[in-house]
């Protein structure tokens, strides 16, 4: 486990979609291509940002998953994470080899079956994530599920969670936010072969602190990141400012 606290949210995503993609182009060295999994939400802004500017990444080359999807949003809706990875991600690099959305418009059940079958023949090789406030992994809030093998699965979002998306400006009420989504399990997320987290802004503190200061517990769902062997967290000042001990203690 490797922590990097910066000043703020921007250096932060500097570092991170720097770290992020030294690693893409390293898997593109060694196996000729790259299998990627994004994160959304405003966690990723900076990082995915950055990312898409590193002119070190042969795109062709890189097959890409995303996190989770609200269940019954149009990806035309402006919270929909297929529009939110097309604008930000998509649209600004060359054509991927490869690129897999959730569709939350389709049959949730056979969707999770689909994606399955996708992604189990394509091991990850860098993850990009964020910590929810209520300290969830993708949509898996607590107490989040640890031991289901199902690559994807159907998750019922909490209030805090639901709350989340609206204070970040996705919706305008919370009766506005799905309650429902298909959300990547904690399993598949744990078997990328490295975890690039990004994690800034002074909401996100006490997860932070339960991520880091709490036992390893569906209660706090970030805190398995404790036992993957190559996590690297991006934090700032801010979502930092909440641990109690050095930066250094937690590695």
């Amino acid at each position: 486990m490797k922590i990097t606290v910066e000043q703020d949210a921007r250096s932060l995503g500097v570092a991170a979609g720097k770290a992020a993609a030294a690693l893409i182009a390293k898997a593109i060295r060694e196996k000729g291509r790259a299998n990627i999994i994004l994160g959304t939400g405003a966690s990723q802004f900076e990082t995915l940002k950055q990312l898409t500017a590193s002119p070190n990444i042969d795109w062709h080359k890189v097959v890409m998953f995303h996190l989770d999807e609200y269940i019954g949003l149009p990806a035309t809706h402006p919270a929909s994470f297929r529009k939110y990875l097309r604008e930000r991600f998509l649209d600004q690099v060359p054509v991927l080899k490869e690129y897999f959305f959730i569709d939350g418009n389709a049959d949730p059940v056979e969707e999770c079956e689909r994606l399955g079958y996708l992604i189990a023949a394509r091991p990850i090789d860098v993850a990009l994530a964020g910590i929810g406030e209520n300290g969830h992994l993708a949509f898996n809030d607590p107490p989040a599920d640890f031991e289901t093998t199902q690559p994807y699965v159907v998750a019922q979002l909490d209030e805090a969670c639901r709350r989340q998306q609206m204070g970040e400006g996705w919706f305008m009420t919370i009766d506005e936010v799905p309650a429902t989504a298909i959300s990547m399990s904690v399993h598949q997320l744990m078997r990328s072969k490295q975890i690039i987290c990004s994690v800034p802004d002074l909401r996100k503190a006490n997860a932070v602190k339960n991520c880091f200061e709490q036992p390893i517990s569906n209660l706090y769902p970030a805190s398995i990141l404790r036992r993957h062997p190559d996590c690297a967290f991006f934090l700032d000042v801010h979502s930092a400012s909440l641990l109690s001990g050095e930066v250094s203690s937690y590695r």
